[in-house]
């Protein structure tokens, strides 16, 4: 699930005005020594002892004080020999005695983390006491060989295209989905077979010892939170100080994690049409019923007739969708996205809604060679894109045509019922693993039971995103090195927009201490 993702302009403008990329892939060297001699662990030191250099971030209105670098890992763990990818790194350096460095993971699957330290960096400014506070794009994300699907995404929604004369089809449907997943590996390149969070995790191994970490301390957020388990199950030795917050799931199928995250989005977007209604520019009204009522028709109308924008492609009810699943994610965003909706709802304007939206549209392929992408050549589908590839390779779950064509109807009767907005996004982007590789088993059966340093895991009663029975059965998974903090706030994650949460997790980062298990931090400490 994604953390709260920057809607500053600056960082949004970064995915609306781009051309669809290039893989970034450096193959066969990128200036790193040869490999060590083949074995059943293939040798990693060439990449565990090169040297990061550091230089300020080009870029509009980036910070003066934020530097980017870049790291290089295998393309296949398996085979370090065959190729290589940059991956792209930002950090704001430690300003008093420095202990090592923290390394932040901000959600997705797909979010890029060098923007999001950018722009949203006052958050983390107290870290830089004792730690350089470190970002990265992983893996087929942002500048770090991104992933794209080209036009397979709107394939896809096509496919469940909100009519009952689709399901009567259900083969056409899954060979629509197959070719919706052709058309992502044609468009995302060899990196695509190795994308997921084993191999992200990997990467942040080799991320650790290129920083001269001898243990990874590391702060992650909602899909982030997978990853640092991950990570501990991988090498529990190297486990630092690690805080995860707004816990995902490590067991539930994509089917049971894409319906949970539709109804939580429901309700938030239930709670913002009951506050949008007590204003008079609300632009549905000041009745809380019919203007849920009037939320779901202009999503349909959307989709049924799209409105122009200046991007060349038109703005869709699915845009729309989009559009909310960013902005709801916390209360600050409400008061700008009633207006962005004024806009749209009374001028036919989205440029407002469009700086929440995550998709948008792809222009033709320009190949580059060489290691990371240039910011203006991320796909601009890439976010979403990356999201189903890595939740699809994180997944081992693929049911094949006879179990789909069998529960295609009643898979999206579940999903609407339990969101009419949300749930065919959501059904949509988890059928997109259909026509894929199966996915990995190790996160169901390994990441269990880590033996590491205790690690804080918080969770948000009201989180729309990443619900709290995830924090207690991740807890439960883990074991005894779990150490569980109750935000009894709304909202998704709880660093951002608790004060308690922001002391409790920064006092753990910077000095060791921790809270008692069980322990909370109550509602009425939210930041304003």
């Amino acid at each position: 699930m994604l953390a709260k993702l920057s809607t500053r302009p600056g960082a949004r403008r970064r995915v609306l005005t781009g051309a669809l990329g290039a893989f970034g892939l450096a193959l066969l060297g990128a200036g790193l020594p040869a490999a060590g001699a083949d074995g059943d662990e293939p040798d990693l030191s060439r990449f565990h002892d090169q040297k990061i250099t550091w230089s300020r971030c080009e870029g509009e209105d980036m910070p003066k004080d934020l530097q980017c670098g870049k790291v290089t890992v295998p393309l296949d763990y398996a085979r370090p020999r065959a190729g290589t990818l940059d991956l792209a790194l930002a950090r704001y350096r430690a300003t008093g005695h420095k202990r090592g460095s923290v390394l932040l993971n901000f959600g997705g699957p797909g979010g890029p983390g060098v923007p999001e330290l950018a722009y949203g960096g006052k958050d983390f400014m107290e870290l830089t006491n004792r730690y350089d506070v470190v970002t990265f794009d992983p893996r087929g994300v942002g500048r770090s060989s991104p992933v794209s699907c080209g036009d397979g995404e709107e394939d896809a929604f096509a496919a469940i295209d909100g009519t009952e004369d689709d399901l009567s089809h259900p083969r056409d449907v899954l060979d629509q989905l197959k070719k919706a997943a052709a058309l992502c590996a044609a468009h995302s390149g060899p990196v695509l077979k190795h994308i997921g969070t084993v191999d992200s995790a990997r990467d942040m191994d080799v991320l650790r010892a290129a920083l001269g970490d001898k243990k990874l301390n590391y702060l992650g957020f909602s899909y982030g939170t997978r990853l640092g388990a991950v990570y501990a199950a991988q090498f529990p030795d190297k486990v630092g100080r690690v805080a995860l917050d707004g816990v995902d799931t490590l067991t539930e199928p994509l089917t049971e994690q894409g319906a949970a995250g539709a109804r939580g989005q429901q309700i938030a977007l239930d709670g913002f049409v009951d506050w949008c209604v007590e204003d008079i520019a609300c632009p549905f009204g000041q009745d809380a019923r019919s203007a849920r009522e009037h939320v779901l028709r202009l999503v349909r109308s959307l989709d049924e007739d799209p409105v122009p924008t200046d991007f060349g492609e038109p703005f869709s009810g699915q845009d729309l969708v989009s559009a909310f699943s960013q902005a709801l994610y916390s209360k600050e965003w409400w008061p700008s996205l009633e207006r962005a909706l004024a806009q749209l709802v009374e001028d036919g304007d989205a440029s407002g809604v469009m700086a929440f939206a995550t998709r948008g549209t792809t222009l033709p392929v320009r190949q580059r060679a060489g290691g990371l992408v240039d910011e203006e050549d991320v796909p601009l589908d890439n976010l979403p894109a990356a999201l189903m590839a890595i939740n699809c390779a994180d997944d081992p779950d693929r049911p094949g045509a006879a179990g789909l064509t069998k529960e295609l109807s009643g898979l999206r009767a579940a999903y609407e019922q339990a969101s009419p907005i949300f749930g065919r996004y959501r059904l949509t982007q988890v059928l997109m693993c259909y026509g894929r590789p199966k996915g990995t088993d190790f996160i169901r059966e390994k990441v269990k039971d880590v033996d590491t340093p205790r690690m804080l895991l918080v969770g948000t009663r009201g989180d729309p995103a990443t619900p709290y029975r995830w924090t207690e059965e991740t807890a439960k998974r883990l074991g005894d090195s779990a150490v569980v903090l109750d935000n009894k706030g709304e909202g998704h994650t709880g660093y951002a927009s608790s004060k308690c949460v922001h002391r409790k997790v920064t006092e753990f980062l910077l000095y060791g201490t921790l809270p008692p298990s069980g322990s909370s931090c109550g509602a009425e400490e939210r930041r304003r």
